[in-house]
């Protein structure tokens, strides 16, 4: 165990450097060490839509809040998308240096840079041209298409690049061992954002501008954030396997690209579908009316706390479980895997009874029912009051199906993760949403996030256990 001294006066201090942290650190240590800055990594980007969405609420304008929901799924291509180099070449980047490949991580590195400029810069032309049609199809009625327009213009068209580019460099950091500098990034962006929201919204821009000011904040937020990523990358580059050349990217073998889109596309895929889904909840919520998705999209970025730490918890743990899958220690594999799992479980546990005791004061915060129309404030806080408490049982087995997907990433299983992402949405999820809103109404939808990701995890579970049966054969 490779472990550095230092003496200054009487006090020792041991640093551990990144290769012990893949290899002989303690698991629960390791993982920790990874987790918690990408916890707060998570959480902080969390922060970028619901300090939007809680200030739109300060208005009590519920049109207002039905249009930032929609805008939500758009936000979260831009998640799917940076999964596709930042996963996919993360993934890769770990295996390799668990083989000591250095000079081809930084290939890689290099070249999941460059792709995650290119799709940004498309994903925001395709954006701009279909605005309206997009919109639209998204479930934008005539009372909130103009919030939804001014929203998407300056966080999706114009803001796509660094949101993408800054999300790509944290996953690309967090799996050479750079996790607190990820962390740092992105939540001081989510911190800016916090600031500025108020201040566009309430005293630089007149009434009625309170979204796009929201959308102004973000967008400025996410290039600071974006800066400060690029700044990091580059500091780390100097001594880890980082690269920013278009050299180093031409320089990428037809191996190693072929295994970064073997992962990232299936992880793009699968947030992509996730998002689809998302897009289904709202068009059969705003089937109903204005009011139900409103209250949808409140329980949709707060049951995201739980989620968000779990898959904190998933990311930390893929390096350690893709580094010792390359390297051939197994038992240590196994281990972060177990380890990741438990503590995944105890957050979702604690998040079901929270939501259960406290969902109508939870879900009034994001809503006023002080400003303009209370009436419907309070209707809507109704419906999301009792959709948390319903979807918030699905948390555990959501778990099941992030720490499964992301094992199956880690350990280079492209093939087990698309087939996971189709099944859990396409055959279990998205099916009975429109078949328990059928029978059920609203709740049923709620009801059908349960059901579906429940479905679905017992599926992971058997492809997880078909993965590791076959590596020891």
């Amino acid at each position: 165990m490779s472990i550095s001294q230092k003496n200054d006066g009487n006090i020792k201090r041991k640093e551990i450097s990144k290769k012990d942290m893949f290899e002989s650190v303690p698991i629960p240590k390791a993982l920790a060490t990874l987790a918690i800055p990408t916890i707060i990594s998570q959480l902080i980007n969390l922060v970028y839509n619901m300090v939007d969405a809680f200030f739109i609420g300060r208005t009590g304008n519920s049109y207002m809040m039905a249009a930032t929901t929609l805008t939500l799924t758009l936000f979260l291509m831009t998640v799917a998308l940076a999964n596709l180099f930042g996963v996919g070449g993360g993934s890769l980047i770990a295996r390799l240096m668990g083989k000591q490949q250095t000079v081809e991580a930084k290939t890689v590195s290099a070249f999941s840079i460059y792709g995650a400029i290119g799709v940004a810069l498309l994903y925001s032309l395709v954006i701009g041209i279909f605005l309206d049609p997009v919109l639209i199809a998204l479930g934008a009625s005539e009372a909130t298409i103009g919030f939804a327009r001014q929203y998407t213009i300056l966080v999706i068209v114009i803001g796509s690049l660094p949101t993408i580019l800054s999300a790509t460099i944290a996953h690309l950091l967090r799996n050479v061992g750079y996790a607190k500098q990820a962390s740092m990034g992105l939540s001081s962006g989510g911190i800016l954002n916090m600031v500025l929201d108020p201040l566009f919204m309430f005293v630089l821009l007149p009434e009625g501008y309170e979204v796009f000011g929201a959308a102004l904040a973000t967008l400025l937020s996410n290039v600071f954030s974006c800066g400060y990523l690029l700044y990091a990358f580059k500091k780390a580059s100097e001594t880890a396997s980082l690269s920013t050349k278009l050299g180093d990217a031409r320089q990428i073998t037809k191996e190693n690209r072929k295994n970064l889109f073997a992962v990232g596309v299936p992880s793009a895929v699968l947030t992509g579908l996730f998002d689809v889904a998302n897009i289904c909840v709202n068009i059969i919520a705003a089937a109903h009316n204005d009011l139900v998705l409103a209250g949808m999209g409140i329980v949709m970025k707060v049951e995201r706390v739980p989620n968000a730490i779990n898959i904190g918890i998933c990311q930390g743990m893929l390096p350690i479980v893709a580094y010792n899958y390359a390297s051939g220690n197994r038992e240590r594999m196994k281990k972060a895997i177990n380890t990741a799992r438990s503590w995944g479980l105890i957050i979702s546990a604690v998040s079901i009874v929270l939501f259960q005791l406290f969902a109508k004061p939870v879900t009034g915060l994001f809503l006023s029912t002080s400003a303009e129309d209370a009436e419907a404030a309070l209707l809507t806080i109704g419906f999301a009051a009792v959709f948390l408490r319903i979807r918030c049982l699905a948390s555990p087995v959501q778990l099941i199906n992030y720490h499964t997907s992301y094992c199956m990433q880690a350990m280079g299983d492209g093939k087990g993760t698309m087939i996971h992402a189709i099944v859990r949405e396409l055959v279990f999820y998205i099916p009975f949403m429109f078949i328990l809103d059928a029978i059920f109404g609203e709740n049923g939808l709620a009801a059908a996030l349960v059901i579906g990701e429940g479905c679905g995890a017992m599926f992971a579970l058997w492809l997880l256990r078909r993965s590791l049966r076959r590596q020891r054969g």
